[in-house]
């Protein structure tokens, strides 16, 4: 029986660059970790079936469970001859924008890989993963990274300075493609990426350029959607944090704060108008 911890991750930029042929829009993605964590633990089986099992509300147990993908992926990549037994202790909200599926789909692969000591790389794992979806090589790697192509490619980056995350989840639905589909890119936006001056500011370790440069080009269309989302970076901003972002396409929205006393002040102005919100530190 292996554990593996599947921190959630968040976007300190989120670049749209342009839409390509294969349908997906080439991103470039500053991504790092926090300390809110999934728990995946991974057990062999006597039989060669794959069997997830969670107590979670609105993740499925079957083949649409992103861990299932990629335990199947790795049995059939590596001709493995038992099964597994998977069982996700989920703490990351579901469908939020942080990447749970992911981190599990990520851990999972981690997980196989010390249970059947096939002595892979991160780099290895990262490859396959690509199969299971797009933010599953940096959730392998679970550091900071700056992410390109559809988010696939990763590269990593240095730890960023300490500091306090306050996350919360509005109470609203969002559909990825849904967004993705209302983004329309002109020359200025494919030209502009912010994520060059956050992997500046985070190689240097100046705090305060990455809370300037934070930035996500989905942001404005989930907010347009939902409102919520606007009024809660604005309840965030409004209460000392000292940057501000919808991670991913949303729903939710974190802010920084360098101290504690001030990410308090922040999750106590949000706690009332939303039921899941976090405090938590940056892992990286």
């Amino acid at each position: 029986m292996i554990y593996e911890k599947a921190p959630a991750k968040i976007n300190f930029t989120l670049d749209a660059l342009y839409k390509r042929n294969d349908g997906f829009h080439e991103v470039e993605m500053v991504m790092t970790t926090v300390d809110l964590n999934d728990r995946v633990t991974v057990e062999k089986r006597e039989d060669q079936r794959v069997v997830v099992k969670v107590d979670y509300n609105f993740v499925p147990e079957n083949a649409k469970n992103l861990a299932f993908q990629a335990a199947m992926l790795m049995n059939e990549t590596y001709q493995i001859p038992q099964g597994v037994t998977i069982v996700l202790d989920k703490e990351i909200p579901v469908s939020a924008g942080l990447g749970g599926g992911s981190a599990d789909a990520a851990a999972t692969m981690r997980a196989m890989n010390r249970l059947f000591e096939l002595n892979l790389t991160l780099d290895e794992l990262s490859t396959l993963a690509e199969q299971v979806g797009s933010d599953v090589p940096f959730c392998i790697y679970s550091k900071t990274a700056v992410c390109t192509g559809h988010g696939e490619k990763v590269r990593l980056l240095k730890r960023p300075p300490k500091a306090w995350v306050v996350i919360a989840k509005p109470n609203v639905g969002i559909s990825t493609p849904c967004v993705f589909q209302e983004l329309k890119l002109n020359a200025v936006q494919q030209k502009a990426s912010h994520s060059a001056a956050c992997i500046e500011a985070i190689e240097s370790g100046d705090y305060e350029q990455i809370c300037s440069a934070l930035s996500n080009s989905l942001e404005a269309i989930s907010m347009e959607m939902h409102p919520d989302i606007l009024k809660l970076k604005q309840n965030m901003l409004n209460s000392g944090a000292d940057g501000a972002l919808m991670s991913g396409s949303g729903p939710t929205v974190y802010s920084l704060a360098k101290h504690y006393k001030q990410a308090q002040n922040i999750y106590n102005a949000v706690h009332g108008c939303c039921n899941e919100v976090y405090l938590v530190r940056l892992l990286g």
